[in-house]
This record gives C-alpha cells, sequence and structure tokens, in this order.
C-alpha cells in the first residue's frame, strides 16, 4: 500500500514555467500511489488552463470521482486577488487549495478548518531562474481532508493538508489537526506538505515520522517540508523515498507500507 504526498505548485514545469495536463497526468500516474494528497490544486485558474487538477490527479491514478475529494481554500488566484472559500464560488471564478485520492474505498470525507496566521510572512517562491526567492505574502486559509478508508490491513484514518508558511501558526493548525484525529480511534496518517523542518512534526505530535528525505527545492533538495506521520498500528514500511517529476518545485514523498 503506497502513500504520498505532493505539492504541485499548481501543476506548473520549473523548466518551462507551464502548465501541460498531459505532463501532469504522467507525473502523478508515475507515483503510482494507493493513497495520495495533494497541495496547491488548481480548478478552474486561468494559470493552469481552467483544468480541474484534482480530477486530471484522480484520472491518472485510475480513481473513480467517488475516491477524490478537492477542498477549495482560496477563490480566486493567489498572489494575485483572492478571498476565503466560503460559501458558493462566483461565475468564471477559481479555486485553490488541497486534494486527497484513493483507490482504496472511503467510507466518509469530513473537512476541517484550520485558520490562517493575521499577519504577513516571507515565504519562498521560485525566481525567473527557477531558485527560491523570498517575497512578503498574507497567509491563505487553511484546511484538511480526512478520509475514512478500508485498507486490506483494516480502517484508516488519512488526513491531507498544507499548513501555514508563518512560523509558530502551522505548529498550532498540526496540534489542532492531530487532537480532532485523536478523536476517531482508528490508526491514523497525517500526510502533507507541512512548513515544517525535519523532525519538528514528530516532536510537536509525538507521531512516527515515516519518512525522512529533503523535498525542496526540487531541483537539489535541502530540507523536508513534505511529511507523512502516523499514529497507532498502522502497518510498517517497507520503503520510503522521493521522486522527482517535470512538475512542481517540491519532490513527492512516497512510504510502502507492508
Amino acid at each position: 500500500m503506497r502513500l504520498g504526498t505532493f505539492n504541485l505548485m499548481h501543476g506548473r514545469s520549473m523548466t518551462d514555467a507551464t502548465v501541460d495536463p498531459a505532463r501532469l497526468r504522467s507525473a502523478v500516474a508515475s507515483l503510482d500511489c494507493d493513497v495520495l494528497a495533494l497541495q496547491e490544486v488548481d480548478v478552474d485558474q486561468p494559470r493552469s488552463g481552467g483544468a480541474d487538477l484534482c480530477a486530471l490527479a484522480a484520472e491518472a491514478l485510475g480513481v473513480e470521482p467517488g475516491g477524490r475529494r478537492f477542498a477549495a481554500t482560496v477563490y480566486g488566484t493567489p498572489g494575485e486577488s483572492w478571498r476565503p472559500a466560503a460559501g458558493p464560488r462566483r461565475d468564471g471564478e477559481g479555486a485553490y487549495g488541497v486534494a486527497l485520492v484513493s483507490r482504496l474505498p472511503v467510507l466518509g470525507w469530513r473537512v476541517v478548518e484550520l485558520g490562517r496566521a493575521p499577519v504577513r510572512a516571507p515565504v519562498a517562491v521560485p525566481g525567473p531562474d527557477g531558485r527560491p526567492r523570498l517575497i512578503l505574502l498574507d497567509d491563505e486559509p487553511r484546511a484538511a481532508i480526512i478520509a475514512e478508508l478500508a485498507t486490506p490491513a483494516g480502517p484508516l484514518t488519512v488526513a491531507a493538508t498544507h499548513l501555514s508558511f508563518v512560523p509558530g501558526w502551522n505548529a498550532r493548525q498540526l496540534r489542532r489537526l492531530v487532537r480532532v484525529l485523536g478523536r476517531h480511534g482508528s490508526p491514523a496518517v497525517i500526510l502533507g506538505d507541512l512548513n515544517l523542518p525535519g523532525p519538528l512534526p514528530r516532536a510537536l505530535t509525538g507521531w512516527r515520522r515515516l519518512a525522512a528525505a529533503p523535498t525542496y527545492p526540487a531541483h537539489a533538495p535541502r530540507i523536508q517540508f513534505d511529511h507523512v506521520l502516523a499514529h497507532g498500528p498502522v502497518p510498517p514500511v517497507v520503503a520510503a523515498g522521493v521522486r522527482h517529476t517535470p512538475v512542481s518545485d517540491h519532490r513527492a514523498l512516497l512510504v510502502d507500507l507492508a
């Protein structure tokens, strides 16, 4: 059973700065995940050709509509003009958020709002040469998608999220998510870009870190922002690592469970 997390950077390539749906499908298919968490997911955005990136990822993995869920956190375009994703979208308005795709049967879905930091903070974004540069940004609302899965090893709760880049707020959001998952009782896994480096998520939560490998920046990763954390009797890890694809400034993080 392969679990994965991948920050798509809205499907943009670091080589030509474009979004190609065929290239995105190929990149996701190459991960061959049974359960895949996605961050920075566009739906109906001009910059990604109006595509539904959650649907494209699901198609790439052979997942039917009932096995995918997209949760918008922003309406409009991040970095340009946007508003929190509260209520229905306006006509012609794009959406952006997180997604979870599962080949395994989904017994139930839930979306948990995690809030947003009230301050601006520096964040690394790809520059014209593809290398990160720091700019000041307003934080976006954050959310987690929680799925109850039927797996060969029994029930498993999986949460997909993308936490704040503001130090302290991301730790607060992670602790809140852990409290929510603690009420479920079944073994649980958190997949996502936590914007917290290396061993810090384990220190904050006490959950097991199933993979330790740098994921950012994709061309020469030096830091791990993307994580797979586990709590309870989750099957043992038999393999773990990162995958470089033609999409995004992050590498995908993959974990194979027995």
